[in-house]
């Protein structure tokens, strides 16, 4: 590594994307090998890389060379554009998954930048050590958290609607298509709901929610009709369409997110009317789980409430033609 600095052209800018280069290509290499050899989005990825993308460009361009805070947090955030238009130019990532990794990215680089600049001002002789241990540690972290135990978490929606149980339940059972949503959410491509079939009644039925990327199969495995119907997911599509020039098939479409089971709970309220509450159980395999799971809880509460809209809009229609009968 100190060969390498050494090696860097003197002149300001040439010196700058040089370093700016060499950075891009070691984390598209660490992204590839996470990616597809490890098979990892976690901390690795999301947390390390970006901060190596602060952090290398930073030390490569500022020893020995006069360097200020404002051209390291500068060179990381370029580091990171040109990065992720590598990946979004030659489809291993969609618009999308790289706008919600964004705010998490941009931290991590920030910070990166601001411990290079650190490092340098200091001048230890160690800088290039500290940057070669940093780039074992980012495949060495990815290994260590594809064997970390998931955890399931649930996320429980509920409405008021003003009818009968028996009224609701039958629309939770099964209901046809759905409007055209207006949420910006899932204009983005995030999938949604457009209408649920079953097939039999009781439990061991098999009920169809089907989305704009495909079918969720749940097998009954509770029917306390008209107040609890619970089911498995046997089957589950793709939780989004990428945005993209191409057609993207990213790993993390598959089985980094998985849902479960759900349930939909129908509760009598005092004034007559009839809550329902929708549950459902995921665990993903995308780290840092904090971060994650905001957008996860954020998108399957979106999901909920487009279909208990949707059947609170139905059930006090047909209650309101019983009335008329």
């Amino acid at each position: 590594m100190n060969i390498l600095i050494e090696k860097l052209p003197a002149n300001d800018r040439q010196r700058k994307w040089m370093a700016i280069a060499i950075t891009v290509v070691i984390s598209i290499l660490l992204t590839l090998v996470g990616i597809y050899l490890i098979g990892e989005y976690g901390i690795a990825l999301f947390v390390l890389t970006p901060f190596f993308m602060g952090l290398c460009p930073t030390i490569l361009y500022g020893l020995k060379h006069h360097i200020t805070k404002k051209d390291a947090w500068q060179m990381g955030l370029l580091t990171l554009l040109i990065f992720t238009s590598f990946l979004l130019f030659f489809a291993i990532e969609g618009l999308i998954c790289i706008a919600m990794a964004a705010p998490l990215a941009i931290l991590f680089t920030w910070l990166g930048g601001l411990i290079g600049f650190a490092i340098v001002q200091k001048g230890t002789k160690r800088s290039s050590v500290i940057v070669l241990i940093f780039l074992g540690f980012i495949p060495t972290t990815a290994f260590i958290e594809k064997d970390v135990e998931h955890e399931l978490n649930s996320v429980v929606t509920s409405i008021e609607i003003k009818a009968d149980l028996s009224t609701v339940w039958e629309n939770v059972v099964e209901f046809p298509e759905l409007e055209t949503p207006q949420e910006f959410i899932f204009r983005t491509g995030i999938a949604y709901p457009i209408n649920a079939k079953i097939d039999g009644a009781g439990v061991g039925a098999i009920r169809y929610c089907n989305f704009t990327t495909g079918s969720f199969v749940e097998p009954i495995t509770v029917w306390n009709e008209p107040s609890l119907l619970k089911f498995d997911v046997l089957e589950q599509p793709a939780p989004m369409k990428e945005i993209s020039f191409w057609d993207i098939d990213a790993p993390h479409l598959h089985d980094y997110f998985v849902s479960k089971k759900g349930q939909f709970k129908l509760t009598k309220l005092p004034n007559g009317n009839t809550l329902l509450e929708g549950t459902t159980w995921y665990y993903h395999h995308i780290k840092p789980a904090f971060y994650w799971k905001g957008w996860s809880e954020y998108i399957i509460h979106q999901i909920h409430l487009r279909v208990l809209k949707h059947i609170k809009k139905n059930a006090e229609k047909d209650k309101l033609i019983c009335n008329i009968k």
